[in-house]
């Protein structure tokens, strides 16, 4: 057993090497192509800069995120510079900026590797290979991966709550609320995830004392309540919950160790009463509002990233047996589904208008052929989403039911259909799937490698012109 270790470790070790170096290949030679901030970065390397002169009361008006980016670059910047005697313009250049995501990309690759070993504890031994190449292929993810060499917010904010993750597993919930202030200070929608913590610590209580009641009761079943389908199943679980939400004593228990996520949430709901809003700076293109389907997208945009791992005739042939078993129930969902398409779709001017991101092409390409497109769509997300609440089958009721709340509070009050916005919920999705064969993981991996190869290269070499612009445009998520 101890020689197993010692050779995952040894393992480990070596892929986090390859993952750095490579990384910091493909950092070299995208900052070559593109030397000046690009997109988003005319914003976030000009704030950063001032940050870095010591100028904390300016701020860019157009920035709609808190400062949490900036203040995490200047921490690890300014001692590094210090160090190797780097001054003027070059500590805190556009590429020593877009280094620190480079440094985030190594902490995420570690935090996977050690999410997966917490949650997919059993058989260590047999399943060592499974979990490294689950966590190089989950680090290689493309939407993440490929802003990891721009300076944006999303390898610090996926740092930061996957940190977060792990403390609570640990049961270290001090510091978990902590660092989920460090990943709010990065993109205020963080919050949900801080909020997704404390469920899971909730979930596990809820648990805990299912399982003692049927214990009690001395009931076969599985100890841990799995999704209900029948009304009977619904109306034991919905009793069972308000009876735990009711009881002092379980509450006593839940609050003695969610207090710290309690406290983050009651700072957060002060900071938007202050703020008056969520949004800081500029709130016009950034409007809350139902988008309802949002999650079907992010159902798509899960079945195509997690094909590998999840596609499985048994799973088709059971979603063809519930329809022939439930016709009732899946008509009235599609019907209730073509309401919120209808009614609810939201199409951001973003969208139509930049043609540098793989957004527009899908819209434009796909969306907009046809005004019944989006209706005819339909059967695709119910399969899709279908097929995700299968995968959480794995998992506790409670365990997915708070995934998905904060997967809904997530993504449907978004106008905009923005890809990185799914990085996080895609993320602890596939987290929480069972470790598949290495043959599907090693599919997964090459499906990834495929992606990040394909955008990478369209963003170096296949760069254009707008008519009335002088600067480079390229093609990015």
């Amino acid at each position: 057993m101890q020689d197993m270790e010692k050779v995952e470790s040894y393992i480990f070790s070596a892929l986090c090497s390859v993952n750095f170096l490579v990384s910091c290949l493909l950092f070299s030679k995208m900052t070559r192509v593109q030397r000046d901030p690009y997109m988003d970065e005319i914003f976030h390397v000009p704030q950063a800069q001032r940050y870095c002169k010591g100028k904390f009361n300016e701020w860019d008006p157009m920035i709609t995120t808190l400062p949490g980016l900036y203040l995490v670059s200047v921490g690890i910047i300014k001692p590094m510079a210090w160090l190797a005697k780097l001054t003027g313009s070059v500590a805190c250049s556009t590429a020593m900026l877009r280094f620190t995501n480079v440094l985030f990309n190594c902490g995420n690759f570690y935090l996977l590797y050690l999410l997966i070993s917490k949650l997919h504890h059993r058989d260590k031994t047999r399943l060592m290979f499974r979990r490294i190449l689950c966590t190089v292929s989950l680090s290689t993810f493309p939407v993440l991966y490929f802003f990891t060499f721009l300076y944006y917010t999303d390898a610090g904010s996926t740092f930061f709550i996957l940190f977060a993750y792990l403390m609570t597993l640990y049961g270290c919930h001090k510091a978990s609320a902590l660092l989920g202030v460090c990943a709010v200070l990065f993109r205020q929608t963080n919050i949900v995830w801080v909020a997704f913590c404390a469920g899971t610590v909730v979930a596990a209580k809820m648990d805990d004392v299912w399982r003692m009641e049927y214990t009690k009761k001395k009931d076969e079943r599985l100890p841990a309540v799995r999704v209900p389908l029948s009304s009977q199943g619904v109306k034991k679980v919905i009793t069972f919950s308000l009876d735990f939400f009711t009881s002092p004593e379980t509450m006593k228990v839940v609050m003695q160790v969610t207090w710290p996520y309690a406290v983050v949430a009651a700072g957060f709901l002060l900071f938007m009463l202050l703020n008056e809003g969520i949004v800081v700076g500029d709130r016009t293109s950034h409007q809350a509002c139902f988008h309802f389907p949002q999650v079907f997208y992010f159902f798509c945009f899960t079945y195509f990233f997690s094909l590998p791992v999840s596609l499985c005739l048994h799973r088709t042939l059971r979603f063809s047996n519930a329809l022939k078993k439930h016709p009732v129930f899946f008509s009235v969902l599609t019907i209730v589904s073509l309401f919120l398409v209808w009614k609810f779709t939201y199409v951001h001017k973003y969208l139509l208008a930049d043609n540098r991101h793989f957004p527009f092409y899908i819209w434009k390409n796909i969306y907009q052929r046809h005004k019944l497109v989006r209706f005819l769509l339909v059967p695709a997300y119910i399969f899709t989403g279908w097929n995700f609440l299968e995968t959480l089958k794995s998992r506790s009721f409670f365990m997915s039911l708070a995934y998905l709340t904060c997967l809904v509070l997530a993504t449907i009050p978004q106008e905009l259909l923005e890809f990185r916005y799914f990085i996080i919920p895609y993320l602890m999705y596939r987290l929480h799937m069972p470790l598949s064969p290495l043959s599907r993981l090693f599919g997964e991996f090459l499906l990834y490698t495929i992606v990040n190869v394909a955008t990478i290269y369209l963003f170096i070499a296949k760069s254009f012109s707008w008519p009335l612009a002088l600067t480079t445009q390229r093609f990015m998520w």
